[in-house]
């Protein structure tokens, strides 16, 4: 397992913005996920 890592809310927040700018550029869930170096249900856990 890879080491955990703790996410403060200022970068859940950051995170999640971007997120959402990927995604309005067209990429995937997934794509954006990756590029943010978290896993896909990590943000769909964090937006819920």
């Amino acid at each position: 397992m890879a080491g955990r890592k703790r996410h403060s809310a200022e970068e859940i927040v950051r995170k999640l913005r971007r997120a959402d700018e990927l995604i309005a550029a067209g990429k995937t869930g997934e794509e954006a996920a990756a590029e943010l170096e978290v896993s896909a249900a990590t943000l769909y856990n964090w937006r819920r």
